[in-house]
């Protein structure tokens, strides 16, 4: 039995090398691409604005953490406006709404005006911050239609 080593050379491992990286840089190139180009967003309807509005008035009533700050704040001021705002809205499409988004928009402006007094009468607990320290069954709702 022979004590030699049979060295081989496999000269195409610099081809496989230079074709991975050609592979890998692509796919960061993609992904660059891909994080760069805006997030899809969800059709424009009447409910869409509905939520807006309700969110930011829920946001101002510290019901749900600012968007910017991840803080709870209150503004009782933005809150009164936003939802002055459903009012104008719920006046000026009157007789222009189906009746499922005429009931969606009374329901959420009931509400967020409930929720308004009780903000301002000191009688509701700001939910916590961290959406995992809130108690099961105390998630904030604003149902839609």
């Amino acid at each position: 039995m022979s004590d030699e080593k049979k060295i081989i050379i496999d000269e195409d491992w610099k081809s496989q090398v230079e074709a991975e990286k050609e592979t890998l840089a692509k796919e960061q190139s993609e992904q660059a691409q891909a994080a760069a180009e805006p997030q899809a967003l969800r059709p424009a309807s009447f409910e869409m604005l509905l939520t807006s509005l309700a969110t930011e008035a829920m946001i101002s009533l510290g019901q749900l953490p600012n968007l910017g700050t991840q803080k709870v704040e209150t503004n009782v001021p933005q809150a009164r406006y936003t939802i002055d705002m459903l009012q104008v809205l719920e006046e000026k499409t009157q007789g222009n709404l189906t009746p499922d988004e005429q009931q969606g928009l009374k329901g959420l402006l009931h509400q967020l005006r409930l929720m308004f007094v009780s903000v301002q009468q000191g009688q509701v607990k700001t939910p916590a911050a961290n959406p995992s320290e809130r108690p099961s069954g105390d998630e904030p709702s604003v149902p839609v239609k």
